[in-house]
């Protein structure tokens, strides 16, 4: 980046991070996607930005943890797993963020967020139900759908400080977990820059990588993504279509190979900095 440019240069959105399964213990690869992930804000711009985006480079950012039972996290863990904002965060993310929300107890008839207000929560539903109200023109506000336990919503609001599009009211005493924005980018952003550093600190000992130029390892780095597996559990099989190249960031990985009778044998064994595919 030039370090010559004006002050008042507005700041690109971060770009969206795939999905991580697994458990760190079990051997961990990084697949290069023929694909380039989809950027959530490409284009868009906010009206109104307060909080700095930019990504500390001293010390880690400082996680907000609040105490919660395995029954909670599961039901929080259930409500955004499909939520295309959480969908693509690697497992430290996605741990953060459940971390980090705090309970908000509502009574029946308030209302969690006005329609135009400024967005800065976004919600799951532990107990509890909420209508959702839309007005249209500036005319009678009309009910749209609802939402009980496990339903969530608000999350334009970690995207961007933008007015909220709908008002939502308890039709009964209930209980939310809240998110907040900054925190929530926050994490986004830190988990990103470390990664990043640690992608391309990992490169730098790769034997196949050694030749490249750094700008070209930086290249590598943002399109790698974490991928981890289970012990045991085949990456690749013999015959399958390749799609992929792995890198093994940590673990170990045996290299089997089928001959003509059927027969399958051992003919390589790889640790981190090994690839393969």
């Amino acid at each position: 980046m030039d370090s010559d440019q004006d002050d008042d240069d507005e700041e690109e959105e971060p770009d969206d991070i795939e999905e991580d399964e697994g458990h760190d213990e079990f051997p961990t690869s990084l697949p290069i996607p023929l694909t380039v992930p989809v950027n959530y804000n490409r284009g868009r711009r906010t009206s109104v930005s307060a909080e700095s985006m930019a990504p500390t480079t001293g010390q880690a950012f400082d996680k907000v943890v609040i105490p919660k039972t395995s029954e909670q996290r599961a039901r929080i863990e259930a409500s955004i797993a499909n939520n295309f904002l959480f969908k693509n965060l690697d497992e430290d993310q996605y741990g953060d963020v459940v971390n980090a929300m705090t309970e908000k107890h509502v009574q029946n008839g308030e209302k969690v967020i006005e329609q135009g207000g400024v967005g800065d929560y976004f919600y799951v539903v532990e107990s509890g139900a909420f209508d959702c109200f839309i007005s249209k023109n500036g005319g009678p506000q009309q009910k749209v759908t609802a939402y009980i336990a496990g339903g969530s919503f608000g999350e334009l609001a970690l995207m961007y400080n933008a007015p909220r599009a709908a008002t939502i009211q308890a039709t009964t005493d209930s209980v939310l977990w809240a998110l907040d924005r900054v925190t929530f980018r926050g994490i986004l952003m830190e988990n990103t820059s470390r990664k990043r550093r640690m992608y391309e600190s990992f490169l730098e000992e790769v034997p196949l990588l050694a030749s490249l130029e750094p700008y070209e390892r930086h290249k590598i780095a943002d399109a790698l993504e974490s991928v981890y597996y289970d012990d045991g559990e085949a990456v690749v099989k013999q015959g399958d279509v390749g799609n992929n190249f792995f890198l093994i960031e940590s673990g170990e990985a045996t290299v089997l190979k089928q001959n003509e009778n059927g027969v399958e044998r051992e003919v390589n064994y790889l640790t981190k900095g090994g690839y393969f595919g």
